[in-house]
């Protein structure tokens, strides 16, 4: 890439860098290096000199080369240990901090419900109260007392349920069911555990996109459940708006359907946001709305810090530590589920004794 050209893209700012670390291998001194150096272009070199949000996955650990692997999200319903839940995501957050990390894209809040869907292992399991509390629990952990790391409740809300089990189809639920089922998760972690930021699903909910619902990312979230975090795009969410949901004619028209609902920050580039002068060019955007998105954006740098601490020491990287992996391993042996043997193993070979692979893959390795 050119550098000129990169450095008169950043200019004018960067709200948020996506997956510094985690997006390829890179070894992590080099990339909290480069993150330094980006964040450092940011705070001498443009108008407004506000550093940028880095955001990386962290449900099963932080997903970085070299940092601690935990077990699936699946495993830690398993274990059934809301303390086990919140210590893990406190030794994550250690992890991602030390990396110059400001937002965490977990837990994952999705209640459980067919299981063909290719994102079950990311869910706390199938009932919507142990999700809650568990999700609450994690929230806890991994932001600390002071909030000083953004938590993401995703996908808000419903999208374990949809039409086929695909990621983008439909879902279609009545108002009950979403509310005491798939809701229900949502609002105990915003409540209790003051999360930091909410993440919107792919789909629909009886033909209203949830990137762009206003009754969802404004009128429950904010207003009656008290929210006052940031509210992030799925990746691609917003050009789902006219690519796939046929709400919207183009990018500026999809971009004012989904800021004009709520949205704070499209993830995890700017393909749409970029076209917000003509949103409001065309009438289609207020400035008003504008300045109240870039209002919750840059409260929420303050709260996290990053004005006083935009830079992360390269030599004070902590991942894998042993007491983590120790940590990780005790998830693990928690989550086993053991099954009471009535005389049936060892298995006897020389008895005839048989096991049947039934299904279409049984033979596919």
């Amino acid at each position: 890439t050119d550098p000129a050209a990169v450095k008169e893209a950043l200019r004018n700012g960067l709200g948020q860098i996506s997956r510094p670390l985690g997006s390829h291998g890179v070894e992590p001194r080099v990339g909290v290096r480069a993150l330094n150096r980006l964040q450092k272009l940011l705070v001498e070199e443009t108008r407004f000199g506000i550093p940028a949000i880095s955001h990386e996955e962290v449900l099963v650990g932080l997903m970085v080369r070299g940092a601690t692997m935990f077990p699936s999200a699946l495993a830690y319903g398993a274990t059934w240990n809301p303390e086990l839940v919140e210590s893990l995501a406190r030794a994550i957050g250690v992890e991602a901090r030390s990396v110059g990390c400001h937002q965490g894209l977990a837990p994952v809040l999705d209640v459980s419900r067919d299981v063909r869907w290719g994102r079950t292992e990311e869910t706390f399991g199938e009932d919507p109260y142990l999700v809650g509390v568990l999700a609450t629990r994690f929230v806890r952990g991994l932001q600390g007392d002071d909030r000083d790391l953004l938590a993401t409740l995703k996908h808000f809300a419903g999208h374990s349920w949809s039409e086929g089990a695909r990621n983008h189809a439909p879902v279609h639920l009545g108002w009950r069911e979403l509310n005491d089922v798939f809701l229900l998760p949502f609002e105990m972690a915003v409540a209790q555990a003051n999360a930091g930021s909410v993440m919107p699903a792919y789909h629909d909910i009886d033909n209203e996109s949830v990137h762009a619902s206003r009754h969802l990312l404004t009128r429950v979230l904010r207003e009656e459940w008290g929210f006052d975090g940031l509210i992030v795009a799925d990746y691609i969410g917003i050009s789902l708006l006219y690519q796939h949901h046929n709400l919207a004619r183009d990018r500026a028209e999809a971009a004012a359907l989904a800021f004009g609902a709520g949205l704070d920050v499209e993830l995890p580039a700017d393909d749409c946001v970029a076209e917000l002068g003509e949103a409001v060019s065309r009438g289609l955007l207020s400035m008003e709305t504008i300045d109240a998105v870039v209002s919750r954006i840059v409260v929420e740098k303050l709260r996290l810090g990053l004005f006083e601490r935009p830079y992360v020491d390269a030599e004070k990287i902590d991942l894998q530590s042993p007491s983590t992996v120790a940590l990780a391993r005790e998830a693990a042996r928690q989550s086993v589920v053991v099954l009471e043997n009535r005389g049936v193993l060892p298995l006897d070979p020389a008895g005839g004794q048989r096991i049947a692979l039934v299904g279409p893959t049984a033979d596919d390795p």
